[in-house]
This record gives structure tokens, sequence and C-alpha cells, in this order.
């Protein structure tokens, strides 16, 4: 282990971090709405030195079989290698795809999107929501920025023209149906602590991570555990009440 590293754990089990945040305590977080033009809507999200662009393209296709009357939510994420040397070109590796699939559940789940408002024609046609998420620069916490940048970018959404048989991307009709805001919060334990808003270095010694999305009415609507180090019952109800107060903060910068 290297000597920054186990500074670093002595100080978090004193309570303490380097960046002299309290452990429940999230790094400054900016949000810009609409910055990419050609998209029906974006939003760019910085968590400290953490940035992310999510952005959102209106197209038309076919419904799943089983939900003939719903449009269809697509969610992607690439990790840019210009956001960190540990990031490599190509297909998605396994953390975006994760990282795709985390943000997607906690959209899914909490029903934040009105579907079937999306229907065109039942069993033929509906709109398909493609959600594309890109990594500028990798410091720590990806998820979290990543899934508010997700529903912010949503909120801004405008639904394009379409005659039946083209879409007209330069005349918006609509908003998208949005009915909830469903934040992440991600609370890693480090020395026997609970952290909010990890940054890289902190996530290198942690040794597990919950990520617990919540909905506007507070109800968590989706997790999921990452690393090998368990967490009592204590630590999962705390870490539970931690994700709806810090959620509940989250939310009122979505607008």
């Amino acid at each position: 282990m290297r000597i920054k590293d186990e500074y670093m754990i002595n100080l978090i089990a004193k309570g303490e971090r380097m960046d002299d945040r309290k452990l429940d305590e999230y790094r400054k977080i900016i949000i810009e709405k609409d910055v990419v033009y050609k998209a029906d809507g974006s939003a760019k999200v910085c968590i400290g030195d953490t940035q992310v662009l999510a952005g959102v393209k209106m197209s038309v296709g076919a419904p799943f079989p089983d939900k003939p009357n719903e449009g269809v939510l697509i969610v992607n994420a690439e990790f840019s290698p210009l956001a960190s040397p540990e990031f490599e070109t190509g297909p998605p590796k396994e953390d975006a795809i994760e990282l795709a699939r985390v943000v997607d559940r906690g959209i899914r789940e909490s029903g934040a999107i009105d579907t079937e408002k999306l229907c065109i024609t039942e069993g033929e046609k509906v709109w398909i929501i493609n959600l594309d998420i890109h990594t500028l620069n990798h410091s720590g916490n990806l998820i979290d920025a990543s899934a508010l940048a997700a529903i912010q970018a949503l909120l801004c959404t405008k639904i394009p023209e379409y005659d039946g048989e083209k879409i007209n991307y330069e005349k918006k009709i609509k908003s998208l149906p949005v009915r909830f805001k469903p934040v992440v919060v991600s609370v890693a334990k480090i020395a026997d602590k609970l952290v909010v808003d990890p940054t890289l270095e902190e996530e290198r010694v942690m040794g597990t991570k919950l990520i617990i999305a919540t909905k506007d009415n507070g109800n968590i609507c989706a997790l999921q555990k990452m690393g090998s180090e368990p967490l009592d019952m204590n630590e999962i109800e705390t870490a539970f009440k931690i994700a709806l107060e810090k959620g509940k903060i989250l939310r009122k910068l979505l607008s």
C-alpha cells in the first residue's frame, strides 16, 4: 500500500478527509443545461473535478413486444481516454456497461418517464429515447454525476415534430413526459466509515460501495453493491438514511 493511501485511510478512520470535507459531504456540484445544440436535450454535471456530459436524441422505432404501447429508453455510456489514462479506446468495457445499467435502472424503476405518452401507433411505432453518457474527466464518483446529468438531460428534452414518415429535428413540439426526478447517491465504506462522494483516490482504497437511487417521495427504487467487503444491517440502514438526505439536496439542483 502506498504511503498516501495509508495516510488517507487513517485520516478517514478519524472522521476526516484529505480535502477537508465531512464524511457525508459532496464536493461542489455544478449543473449546466442544454450544452449540446444538436441534441434534443443535454446537460453537463461537475462534481468537484469529475465532469460528465449526457445527451438525448429522440428517434422512432418499434416498441418491445411485451410493451406495445410504451416508448423505449436506451442508455449508453462511453469512457473516453481523454477523461482518464485508465480508459481505453474501443467498444465499451465492463465499467462503462455497468454505469449505463445503473443509470438506466434508476430511471426505469422509478417510473420517471411516462412511457405510454411516447406511443405513436400501438404495436408499431413509438418514440425511442437514446440517452448517451460521456465522461469528460474522471476524478471519482462517476455514477452519481452520470445519473444527475442523465435526469437533467431528460428534463431538458424536447420531442421533435414527426409527420408519420420523417422527424423534423428543427421543430420541437413538446417536452418529454418526465414525472419524477430519481437521483443516485453512492456511499463508500473506507476504514469502517461510510463516505459520500468518494474521490478517485478514495475509491481506490474503499472496501465496498452501495449505490442507492431514490425518487421524489423518498422511496428507494434501485440498489447496487460494488466491492467484496460486507456491510452489516446498521451500515446499510445508515447508508439509506444518508442517501435519502443527500437525495433531497441533489434533487433541488435539478430544473
